[in-house]
């Protein structure tokens, strides 16, 4: 079982950065990989980023590539989201995920989800 908890989202100016955490349980974090996913208001949940359980970067959506960074840290058990330049577009609740198998994170059926954090970017 892995529990997800993400923090970070808050409102913040076109232009601004913000950092997403997302804190796991669970002694086997190590051996998921984790993935960030978003979803608007009347939209489709959407991939954003996915990093492997080595820290190698999966993917990024095009939508954020230069912008957003996505990181983690294993010993805190915790995958970061940084978020550059911040557009209006980017408003939306961000999810994190985990899944043992790389696919299955950046096809966003991974089996453990967080409740998700409000990122609203507007003047």
């Amino acid at each position: 079982q892995v529990q997800l908890v993400e923090s970070g989202g808050g409102l913040v100016q076109p232009g601004g950065s913000l950092r997403l955490s997302c804190a796991a349980s669970g002694r086997t974090f190590s051996r998921y990989h984790m993935g960030w996913f978003r979803q608007a208001p009347g939209k489709e949940r959407e991939f954003v980023a996915a990093i492997t359980w080595r820290s190698t970067i999966i993917g990024y959506a095009d939508s954020v590539k230069g912008r957003f960074t996505i990181s983690r840290d294993n010993a805190k058990n915790t995958v970061y989201l940084q978020m550059n330049a911040l557009k209006p577009e980017d408003t939306a609740v961000y999810y994190c995920t985990a899944d043992p198998t790389p696919s299955t994170v950046v096809a966003g059926t991974s089996q453990y989800w967080g409740q998700g954090t409000q990122v609203t970017v507007s003047s």
